[in-house]
């Protein structure tokens, strides 16, 4: 259950892994059902339109549940025009800000999840329940208040930065008990944590990463939840997140001007000269390096900023793709004009282009604070595009450093910095373009990248795992 799914609604990276994560665990034998609100594009999916389960008034309207197969996936869509019927982004409305009905939007969706879990659907009932993200956290809760027999529930968080929080008068709005309402339970600092609900009440708890897993029982990451999950620590697995290899495969891949492989690299070469001319760069003999980010504090591209002249000054190039913070955004547009020659920056989202520049650019730079898994750099791998990482969460978890030792034991496939400082990301870059120079090592590590394992299968395994010691324990 989540509120995102790619390719049919994707914000970020979350609809990446619900879109590809159901794909792989049916390799491993699980039947998955991915339950989703029913946006405006969604509703344009042709499909059984008989109602599989119906709501007389659900938070406000009528609603109903519709399965349809679509994109090798089945689905289960919930129908409330009242609350999800509506262009734009499906979080935010038209000012910008947060939907103010949010809690209620997905709070439906739990509460129509949990009718599921405990009553079933046209002849079904799930075994499990795999919750992601905070959109889907009082399932559990919801759960909680029943006295009949549920499955095993999953709280997946992808970033614990984004928890719910919404005001404690909805309670009993939400249908929720005054019970659910505790310190041990939904309570967070006086508002109703979805996230935190979801923690508190599913059976077992996962993340996107074993590095971030560790991270999230200190104060520093757990961004004020930490407590909660030392208490739930031995229900607590991260399990790194992988990435669709159909959709991300060099060979094929409609997006690219050339297709290549791990044997046959020159099509790399076309698609470089491809990003160079679309962003107005001229050719030079340092790296070309790739940002595809939203741009945010997380995200650490304000400590790129301050790398910028001497990364010009290696006679490299950045071609970056994003949008976010408006500073961050007029920042890299001053970078731009002020070295128009080797800074490019295209302000939004670009799909077909973030395919190119990971099939094109040398690097792709990812500085983040903190980062939960990302799938920038797996792609980055998956692409020969060697990934430059700050050494936390995931990014630590999935690159091998190019240092001293690693390259001489024949395994590096990218490049890690800390402490995440500006300072320690140039001397990165730096180290970068002097390695970039030596070609044969380059193109060993390029290939070396490309072989490393990003898709699903090690983790889908995992997942199959803890669905199964879930049910021998229930």
């Amino acid at each position: 259950m989540a509120s995102e799914c790619a390719p049919l609604v994707k914000t970020g990276g979350l609809a990446d892994v619900i879109g590809s994560l159901p794909k792989a665990l049916a390799k491993t034998g699980v039947r998955v059902r991915v339950l989703l609100p029913e946006y405006p594009d969604i509703s344009n999916l042709t499909g059984s339109r008989e109602p599989a389960l119906r709501f007389e008034n659900l938070f406000g309207g009528p609603a109903a549940i519709h399965a349809i197969h679509v994109h090798d996936m089945n689905l289960l869509v919930l129908s409330a025009p009242h609350l999800y019927r509506r262009e734009g982004n499906i979080y935010l409305g038209p000012d910008g800000q947060d939907w103010p009905d949010n809690h209620t939007r997905f709070a439906a969706l739990s509460y129509a999840g949990a009718e599921i879990a405990q009553s079933g659907i046209a002849g079904w009932k799930p075994d499990i329940v795999n919750l992601h993200d905070w959109q889907t956290g009082l399932l559990p809760a919801y759960l909680a208040q029943s006295a009949t027999s549920v499955p095993p529930t999953i709280m997946t968080i992808h970033n614990i930065a984004y928890q719910g929080l919404f005001d404690s008068g909805q309670l009993a709005n939400l249908q929720l008990r005054s019970e659910i309402f505790t310190a041990s339970g939904a309570e967070f600092y006086g508002k109703i944590g979805f996230l935190k609900a979801g923690i508190a009440f599913a059976d077992t708890v996962t993340t996107v990463s074993p590095r971030y897993a560790k991270e999230l029982l200190n104060p520093e990451f757990g961004m004020g939840l930490d407590g909660l999950l030392r208490a739930r620590q031995d229900d607590l697995v991260g399990i790194v997140n992988g990435i669709d290899l159909d959709t991300w495969n060099p060979e094929t891949d409609p997006h690219l001007v050339a297709n290549y492989s791990v044997r046959a690299l020159k099509g790399r070469q076309l698609n470089k000269q491809a990003i160079i001319a679309r962003f107005g760069l001229r050719p030079g003999t340092g790296p070309l390096f790739a940002v595809v980010s939203r741009l945010t504090q997380q995200k650490g591209l304000d400590l790129l900023l301050d790398c910028i002249p001497a990364l010009v000054a290696q006679d490299a190039r950045l071609a970056l793709l994003g949008s976010g913070d408006a500073d961050l955004e007029n920042g890299f547009a001053r970078a731009s004009r002020r070295y128009p020659d080797s800074v490019g920056v295209m302000i939004g989202y670009d799909e077909p282009l973030s395919h190119l520049l990971q099939g094109g650019c040398d690097a792709v730079i990812v500085p983040s604070r903190f980062e939960p898994c990302g799938l920038t750099q797996l792609y980055g791998l998956r692409y020969g595009t060697l990934p430059v990482v700050a050494q936390t969460g995931g990014l630590a978890d999935t690159v091998i450093d190019a240092n001293e030792a690693a390259l001489a034991a024949n395994c590096a496939t990218g490049f890690q910095f800390a402490p995440v400082t500006a300072d320690a990301l140039n001397q990165t870059l730096v180290r970068v373009c002097k390695l970039y120079q030596n070609r044969q090592i380059w193109a060993r590590m390029i290939r070396r990248a490309m072989r490393h394992p990003v898709g699903w299968d090690q983790s889908a395994t995992a997942y199959h795992k803890i669905y199964s010691d879930l049910i021998s324990r229930s």
